[in-house]
């Protein structure tokens, strides 16, 4: 949580952003979304390349997904720790009030919920219809225009 709290308060924000950041609760929940999600890619990736360790309880929580996965693990394992490497990179840009931290929020839900269309469509309705609209509700709240504002580029004043 300290670590949260610094990258909300580094200094070089421009004038204004960190009491914007202060007044959307969201900001700061899409933010510890990010983080999250990242541990859990870094712990699935680490599962799935060093099989049989004690963090492999956690696939007891999706036993499906572990027995499609892991016979792919050396494969899959890696792009999961990928994932998380760019979900900590959005995670800080997005902290940072920085419009590429909030392009790859924007893409990494976006890839989520084409994910679930895809298990909606292969016939996981439950979890692909939950999946879908939730990612959904989300990229809509990342694409709104207060959300949107708050990660702006700053315009050029020269001509």
């Amino acid at each position: 949580m300290f670590y949260i709290r610094y990258l909300m308060d580094f200094e070089d924000k421009p004038a204004g952003r960190l009491s914007s950041t202060r007044r959307l609760p969201g900001i700061t929940a899409v933010g510890i979304f990010l983080f999250f999600g990242a541990t859990m890619s870094a712990l699935a990736g680490a599962t799935l390349i060093w099989q049989r360790i004690p963090p492999d309880r956690v696939w007891e929580l999706n036993p499906r997904a572990y027995r499609l996965l892991s016979p792919h693990g050396s494969t899959v394992g890696p792009l999961f720790l990928l994932l998380s490497t760019t979900m900590v990179a959005a995670g800080i840009g997005w902290f940072r009030a920085r419009y590429w931290g909030w392009v790859l929020a924007v893409a990494i839900v976006t890839l989520q919920i084409l994910g679930d269309l895809v298990n909606l469509l292969r016939g996981d309705f439950v979890r692909g219809s939950i999946g879908f609209a939730i990612g959904s509700a989300l990229l809509m709240y990342l694409l709104s225009s207060k959300i949107r504002g708050f990660f702006a580029t700053p315009q050029s004043t020269s001509p």
